[in-house]
C-alpha cells in the first residue's frame, strides 16, 4: 500500500462559527480513517513559515489556502514550493489561494477575478467533465447554501481540464475546478472554501478533496465509471425556481 503524505498549509487557523476547531483541522478530518494517508497541518506563523525543507521534501500532496497574507510568504519559500511541484509533488490550491504567490507563478498570469460575499448567496457546483477521476462519485449540480461568489473572467492560463463550473444565485458563473500540469507535477485549483461558510463539511466537497489527492499524487485509477445517457433527457423539474417576467411588450 502506498502511503500519501499530505500537508495542509494555511496562513492562519481560521477558527469561528463555521470551523470551531479551525479550517485546517476540518480539511485534515476529511482523511480520518484512511490508512493510506498521513496528514499534517502547517501555518504561516510557524518556523520556516510552516514548510521547513524536511517537511516539504517529504510531502506528496500540498494543500494551500491563503486569504489576505499572500505577500507575507517569502519568495524563497515560493521558489521551493514550485520546484517541488515541478519535480512531481501534487498541489491543491483552495479558494482564495488563486491569488497566492505559488499559484501566480505556476499560472504566469494575474489570477484576478470578480468576487462578492453575501450571506444568502448559494452556489451550485456542476460537473462538466464527468470522465475525470476528480469527479468520481460527485453529485451533479450539488448545492452549497452559502458561499462567497467568484465570477468570470478568471485570469488563468488555459487549464488542462475544467471539471467543475460553479453557478451562483446572483447569476455569476465560474470555472470552479481546474487542473494543470507544472513540470512533472499535477495541480488542481478548487474554488469553494470561504472561511465564513462550513464548506469542508459537505459530503460532495469531501469526495472531491479525496479524489483530488489521488489524482495529483498519481495514485488514481484513471477512471470514474461514468456512463453517458444514450439519448437526450427532457428535464421537467428545475433545480431552482423559474420566474417569468413580462417584457416591454407584455409578452
Amino acid at each position: 500500500m502506498i502511503m500519501i503524505n499530505i500537508t495542509v498549509w494555511n496562513e492562519s487557523t481560521h477558527k469561528g462559527s463555521a470551523y470551531p476547531k479551525g479550517m485546517n483541522e476540518a480539511i485534515k478530518e476529511i482523511f480520518d480513517g484512511q490508512t493510506d494517508c498521513g496528514v499534517r497541518c502547517a501555518l504561516l506563523g510557524e518556523p520556516d513559515q510552516g514548510l521547513p525543507d524536511e517537511l516539504l521534501n517529504k510531502t506528496d500532496v500540498l494543500f494551500w489556502w491563503g486569504h489576505c497574507k499572500h505577500e507575507k510568504v517569502k519568495d524563497e519559500l515560493v521558489e521551493k514550493v514550485c520546484k517541488r511541484i515541478e519535480e512531481g509533488m501534487g498541489a491543491v490550491f483552495l479558494h482564495s489561494a488563486h491569488f497566492s504567490k505559488p499559484f501566480k507563478k505556476i499560472m504566469g498570469t494575474s489570477c484576478s477575478l470578480r468576487w462578492r460575499e453575501k450571506k444568502g448567496e448559494a452556489e451550485r457546483v456542476w460537473t462538466v467533465n464527468p470522465y475525470h477521476p476528480i469527479a468520481k462519485g460527485v453529485e451533479q449540480g450539488f448545492r452549497l447554501d452559502g458561499e462567497e461568489m467568484y465570477g468570470e473572467y478568471f485570469d488563468i492560463r488555459k487549464p488542462d481540464d475544467v471539471i467543475f463550473t460553479g453557478w451562483f444565485s446572483g447569476g455569476d458563473v465560474f470555472r470552479s475546478g481546474c487542473t494543470f500540469t507544472y513540470g512533472n507535477g499535477r495541480v488542481f485549483y478548487f474554488q469553494p472554501g470561504h472561511e465564513s461558510f462550513p464548506i469542508y463539511y459537505n459530503e460532495n466537497i469531501k469526495k472531491i478533496i479525496r479524489n483530488a489527492v489521488e489524482w495529483v499524487s498519481k495514485t488514481d485509477s484513471g477512471e470514474t465509471g461514468f456512463q453517458p445517457d444514450s439519448d437526450c433527457i427532457h428535464q421537467s423539474k428545475t433545480f431552482e425556481p423559474i420566474g417569468v417576467k413580462k417584457t416591454l411588450f407584455g409578452k
